[in-house]
């Protein structure tokens, strides 16, 4: 997708206000298409601006189409999404007895196990990555996020209000530990109201998404430990069925279990604190950050942290 944007002549936008003006192409010309006309050039720049809804306009835009004949570019981009394809779901791999579990390996086993029709929340940060790059939509499937705003501990509340709207489906929430541990309260709603949220944590005792953040910078991460309980635990005190998964091998029976319960359940899954969630492209900034924080890390007393990475990350 990464590519498509940024090789395309022309980028149409219908009615969406993506927020992240890194992923926008330097070159295309662009058209907006958007029934709130602030709304118009707000990301990025645009060529052609068009106040309207997007039923309207394609209605009105279709017959002036001509069939195109010639799809190199879109063999030239499908090909590139299948080898990114195949690279992510070797990363997606769960080794019995190698532990921590690897997340990607979470995420792809929900997908693997979940409804057709099931609803997918997910907390700002690596749990967002996790759900764009396994969690596979196909018409009837949603998925919400606080994708504009990226505000923390989005996902239980979301859940929530989810699973209240449609309590005949499946509805799963992609946990980060920081943002469960900032709306614990409302694992107390899940119970009170008897709504059967699958709540899936991704406990790796970090602020991960931040952690990186600052290793991209040159930084050696500072205060984004945490130090959490045991999260099913935790959720068997209130009433919840929790279920702790530490093993690779555990994880497949846990999610049949968890999704199998007819009730509310919270699923702590410790994950790989040192995965890394590689972006499409790597700028040379921060190359330029990476390579600080690896000589910052060393001198720091730290330099074991660099050879977990490299084992999560190069020897899988």
């Amino acid at each position: 997708g990464y590519h498509a944007m940024m090789d395309c002549d022309v980028l149409l936008m219908l009615g969406t206000d993506f927020p992240y003006q890194q992923f926008y192409p330097e070159k295309a010309k662009v058209i907006q298409v958007d029934l709130r006309g602030e709304n118009i050039g707000r990301r990025t720049r645009v060529d052609l601006g068009l106040i309207g809804s997007v039923k309207e306009t394609i209605q009105s835009l279709l017959p002036n189409l001509k069939a195109k004949t010639d799809q190199s570019y879109l063999d030239k981009c499908v090909d590139h999404y299948q080898k990114a394809r195949k690279s992510l779901d070797e990363l997606a791999v769960g080794e019995p007895g190698r532990t921590p579990i690897h997340p990607q390996y979470v995420a792809k086993l929900l997908n693997d196990l979940a409804n057709d029709d099931a609803i997918f929340t997910c907390d700002v940060g690596t749990p967002t990555v996790w759900a764009a790059r396994y969690l596979k939509m196909n018409g009837k499937r949603r998925l919400l996020g606080s994708f504009i705003h990226g505000s923390m501990a989005s996902a239980l509340p979301q859940a929530i209000g989810a699973q209240a709207t449609y309590p005949d489906r499946q509805v799963i929430s992609l946990s980060g530990d920081g943002g469960l541990t900032m709306s614990l309260g409302d694992l107390l709603t899940t119970r009170q109201h008897g709504l059967p949220v699958k709540t899936v944590v991704f406990n790796n005792s970090s602020l991960g998404f931040v952690e990186l953040e600052m290793k991209a910078a040159g930084l050696v991460d500072f205060a984004t430990d945490l130090v959490n309980p045991n999260f099913a635990l935790l959720a068997e005190s209130a009433g919840i069925l929790g279920i702790r998964v530490e093993k690779p091998e555990e994880l497949e029976p846990a999610i049949k279990r968890a999704f199998a319960h007819d009730g509310p359940v919270l699923l702590d899954v410790i994950v790989n604190r040192q995965e890394l969630s590689m972006p499409p492209t790597i700028t040379a900034e921060q190359a330029l950050g990476f390579s600080l924080f690896a000589i910052r890390a060393v001198m720091s007393g730290r330099g074991s942290e660099l050879i977990d990475l490299a084992k999560t990350n190069l020897f899988r």
